[in-house]
């Protein structure tokens, strides 16, 4: 759902669709995943621009941005472990740290934790509207290296997306709470930041995120036509009945053509169409 809408809504803006594996968390890495992922887009009729790039090839990038915040003063070691936090408080992100180490840190082996303030982070997202979130109250300082010596999501993904000169990101409404976090490193590296779109995510019967850990059973390659014309539904615009039968870059073309976000507005869920995904 989130490729269709983010590929349409670059194609109808005359935009570029860059497609990036991020692949910087190695041990949660499965074998032939990624091959798989890049034959399905494929299958699908996705063209990407330029090549794929890999976010584990800008680690260096990663250490600079990491260098930079230490030497402003913006992160620190931090030696906490989840027993530590068995106690405090949590909110919508999460647990809430508490701090712990901003004076300093003793620890033998540590992660690196951005200083957050109280002041709010506020932008306007295209579909769900002004959004704001206080960091410091509902995250505290969060991680940008962990105890491992891996880069986490929040640093590398800010990272990567300015290397790459990202303007729009448009992505499910699941990831939107790490969106201040991105906005609070872009201002502190001095980023420009991209215009953000949250859309709505696919749930089932029980209101659960459509995916893997809850059912959803893998994309299918033997009937792409009708899967892109259900997931064009599913994203409300409203196909002809005519499409039913067409090749799929007459959908895409049409898709391309009729693409509307605002029919999205305001909605955070999507009810998913199981049967008309999964029939032969």
């Amino acid at each position: 759902m989130a490729a269709v809408a983010s590929y349409l809504d670059a194609r109808a803006h005359g935009g570029q669709w860059l497609l990036r594996v991020e692949d910087i968390d190695p041990p949660r890495e499965q074998a032939g995943a990624t091959d798989e992922i890049l034959a399905a887009l494929e299958c699908y009729g996705f063209d990407w621009d330029g090549p794929v790039t890999y976010q584990s090839e800008s680690r260096e990038a990663h250490r600079a941005a990491i260098a930079a915040l230490i030497e402003a003063g913006k992160a620190y070691p931090c030696g906490c472990s989840r027993r530590d936090f068995a106690d405090a408080p949590r909110g919508a992100l999460g647990i809430i740290y508490p701090g712990t180490c901003r004076s300093g840190c003793r620890a033998a082996e540590t992660a690196l934790r951005v200083l957050t303030d109280p002041a709010d982070v506020v932008y306007e997202d295209r579909l769900q509207g002004l959004q704001t979130q206080r960091l410091e109250a509902e995250s505290g300082d969060f991680i940008i290296l962990r105890r491992d010596g891996l880069i986490a999501y929040q640093l590398a993904v800010v990272v990567d997306d300015h290397l790459q000169g990202i303007t729009d990101v448009v992505r499910g409404i699941d990831l939107m709470d790490s969106t201040p976090r991105q906005l609070w490193l872009q201002q502190l590296l001095g980023y420009t930041a991209p215009q953000y779109c949250h859309i709505p995510v696919a749930v089932n019967d029980k209101g659960q995120k459509l995916s893997k850990s809850h059912g959803a059973k893998p994309l299918r390659t033997d009937r792409v036509a009708a899967t892109l014309f259900t997931a064009l539904q599913m994203l409300g615009q409203q196909p002809v009945a005519e499409l039913r039968s067409a090749s799929v870059r007459e959908i895409w073309q049409w898709a391309r053509d009729h693409w509307s976000l605002a029919v999205l507005t305001s909605q955070t869920e999507i009810a998913a169409d199981l049967r008309a995904l999964d029939t032969p």
